[in-house]
């Protein structure tokens, strides 16, 4: 299975987010939303899908999602409500998400309906036969809605387990434009500019780059990055199955590449100890305050990053701009990840969650909320707020089923996706010490070889 933007294609793509980001990305540019004329924000409000009605079901609902993140998901829950007459709650969940169902089952408390952002988790809640599978109503929307390869990253053993609501780019580098434009740096387009470009910030007197250690999965991204730009997909299709082993000499050349960055405390905001203790929306939002003497003047992460620059003062397209992961080989990387419903109750409201989920009504919602890209096809890319966005999605959507996943997320989730194990813990002890790459190689393998097995 192919999972991961069509490089070429997503580098030519991408190039036009930043063109769009330096010509600005908002509406009107003087605060107005505009109208349905297909350069807005306003989108048809009629009904694309039927739902039964649920009048006194409770429906409950777990994720991970905070802050801004659970209160747009929140928005799409209170519309199916009143579109069915059911109850829902949020159950706030913790990584990672299968240990969390894990202990909701036992206790003969599994929600509904959870939200999961690993294909190997969605495929260990099959296995464990936790998951059911997705009814004919949802099913068809998907079918509908949904490039097969999407489909396809729900099934296991042939059988529809999930729905993807959420899709996420995750190889852009956002940026202070003030911090960049004092020091007199542009966009770097590869990984060699990129370097020279933070150490000029740095000679500036402002810190070049913000990073996110404290959550490990900021971490697995940065390596995909490189690792698919450097070692081209096959290696990275291998890589995600554990076909090569971690200690390959591909992994070795982008362990390398990394700690030509990592390597250099100076060159991040708190160097390794502080960049361990900064937490993912910490190292947005300390890049986007302080004006022109932010903590870090660039940060890397995914499109979900404008949700946390909207916590700030700082206006995407002028002050937030974003440039495409900068390329290590011939071409700049883009790695997709994705949230995926997955019903643990095979119940009619469960069910019709799914539905909901799967529709182009309920992505309308929360991608007029922002920081937000959907997989489904059927949706309107009049309803993104931003060109910013709307590009992104549209590329997306363009790229079909040629599309690549998020590594660690295709892991089993002991590896791939724990907190303060397997993956995440190991690159962590690397951005600390990054000068032992074979030591991290053998460590990452391990850890590998006894997940898989399992």
């Amino acid at each position: 299975m192919r999972t991961t933007f069509s490089i070429r294609r997503a580098a030519l793509v991408f190039a036009a987010v930043g063109a769009l980001a330096l010509t600005g990305c908002g509406g009107d540019g003087d605060g107005k939303k505009k109208s349905d004329d297909g350069s807005g924000k306003g989108t048809d409000s009629a009904s694309t899908v039927e739902l039964p009605k649920l009048d006194g079901e409770n429906i409950s609902v777990a994720a991970v999602w905070t802050g801004p993140e659970q209160a747009n998901f929140t928005k799409v829950l209170d519309e199916f409500e009143k579109r069915t007459g059911a109850s829902v709650t949020f159950v706030p969940a913790q990584d990672p998400i299968i240990n969390f169902l894990g202990t909701k089952i036992a206790g003969k408390q599994p929600p509904d309906v959870a939200m999961i952002p690993q294909v190997g988790a969605i495929q260990q809640a099959a296995a464990k036969k936790w998951a059911k599978p997705v009814g004919p109503e949802a099913r068809a929307q998907l079918s509908q809605n949904y490039a097969e390869v999407w489909q396809e990253l729900g099934r296991v053993d042939g059988t529809q387990y999930a729905v993807y609501f959420k899709a996420a780019n995750k190889s852009l580098i956002w940026y202070n434009a003030a911090a960049l434009d004092n020091a007199g740096a542009s966009e770097p387009k590869t990984w060699k500019d990129f370097l020279t470009t933070a150490e000029t910030i740095s000679a500036s007197g402002v810190t070049p780059v913000s990073v996110g250690g404290a959550d490990g999965w900021t971490l697995t991204d940065w390596f995909e990055n490189v690792y698919l730009s450097q070692a081209g997909p096959e290696k990275y299709d291998q890589l995600a199955k554990h076909e090569i082993p971690w200690t390959d000499p591909s992994v070795k050349d982008a362990l390398t590449t990394l700690a030509g960055l990592f390597g250099k405390p100076e060159l991040i905001a708190g160097g390794a100890d502080g960049a361990l203790q900064t937490e993912f929306p910490t190292s947005v939002t300390q890049t986007f305050t302080g004006g022109d003497q932010p903590k870090g003047a660039m940060v890397f992460e995914g499109d979900f990053v404008a949700v946390n620059i909207a916590q700030t003062e700082a206006k995407i397209g002028t002050d937030a701009k974003v440039f495409p992961f900068p390329a290590v080989g011939a071409e700049s990387p883009v790695v997709t990840g994705g949230d995926a419903a997955v019903a643990l109750k095979d119940t009619k409201g469960a069910q019709a969650l799914l539905t909901w989920l799967a529709s182009s009504d309920a992505a309308r919602i929360w991608a007029e909320a922002g920081g937000f890209i959907s997989p489904n096809k059927g949706l309107d890319l009049k309803a993104y707020p931003n060109d910013v966005q709307r590009t992104m999605a549209q590329a997306l959507i363009d790229a079909g089923d040629d599309v690549r996943f998020d590594m660690s997320d295709q892991a089993p989730q002991s590896f791939g996706g724990t907190p303060g194990k397997g993956e995440w813990k190991i690159l962590q002890d690397f951005l600390k010490n990054p000068k032992d790459i074979a030591g991290t190689q053998k460590q990452l393998e391990s850890a590998a070889v006894e997940a898989y097995k399992s």
